[in-house]
């Protein structure tokens, strides 16, 4: 096995590691890791990461359900549009994407490429909304108001997204469900992980007939992971949430600008 490919099995236990302690962010590495370290091509390195993240996250949700940590309600109302339109992403509209997408002059622009690119440019938005904005405190109190038709609409837009570049979109969702639906922290790190896991699995069905999948090395990868979630969701309780937030924002940073380099350079 090759260096670069042991420093690829390292990063999925720390896909499954960043997902226990803060409920997002698994997929943001595991696309990079799959294209970069393991040389797999994007449409097939989003499928992959669709089910390593579902798998993970389900782990932790079978655990926080136990908890009664999971709003379940507004799970639903947010998740069944994200359902919909990542299945139908991943069914219908990336099998029928040409490889090349049009031409530009003398510049071809690519479907792989397009997917890394816009990967990088939803890792920028991410990194900077870690950095720059202040998690709210633990503990809301007062009932919660749901817009439903927003939160709808929030969901399907977040499937599409996740469909197309093949990421979880838990910080999309995480600040959702705090900001908008008032939902403490910790009920909404396990919401959307619930959320992640269900969508991204349902997204990974999308694929199954449409490419050729090394169930071998897609499991192998994926246990690492599950073991890394597992490790995470211990030392949650000791790590500071807003801490950790920004120093993962900085690396997410550094991914983005390093995969937009790849491609456009």
């Amino acid at each position: 096995m090759e260096e670069i490919q042991i420093l690829g099995y390292v990063g999925a236990l720390a896909v499954g590691l960043i997902l226990g302690l803060m409920g997002s962010g698994g997929s943001l590495m595991a696309v990079p890791i799959f294209t970069y370290l393991f040389h797999i091509s994007p449409v097939t390195t989003t499928a992959y990461s669709l089910f390593v993240v579902g798998t993970s996250a389900s782990i932790s949700t079978l655990k926080n359900l136990k908890k009664g940590l999971i709003n379940v309600r507004l799970a639903l109302i947010f998740a069944i549009p994200a359902f919909i339109a990542v299945f139908c992403v991943r069914r219908f509209l990336i099998p029928v994407l040409p490889d090349e997408l049009f031409r530009w002059g003398n510049l071809i622009v690519s479907r792989d490429t397009t997917i890394m690119v816009l990967f990088a440019l939803l890792l920028l938005a991410a990194s900077f909304a870690m950095i720059f904005k202040r998690m709210p405190k633990v503990g809301f109190e007062g009932r919660i108001k749901c817009n439903a038709t927003f939160l709808f609409l929030e969901g399907a837009l977040v499937g599409a997204i996740t469909g197309i570049v093949g990421i979880g979109g838990g910080f999309l969702i995480i600040p959702a469900l705090v900001f908008l639906l008032k939902l403490p922290m910790r009920e909404a790190i396990a919401t959307s992980l619930f959320i992640i896991a269900l969508k991204s699995l349902i997204g990974f069905l999308g694929d199954v007939g449409n490419l050729q999948i090394n169930w071998l090395f897609l499991l192998s990868f994926t246990f690492l992971s599950i073991f890394g979630i597992l490790l995470g969701s211990y030392f949650s309780v000791f790590v500071k949430a807003e801490k950790l937030k920004k120093s993962f924002g900085w690396f997410v940073l550094t991914i983005a600008l390093f995969v937009l380099y790849k491609e456009l350079f």
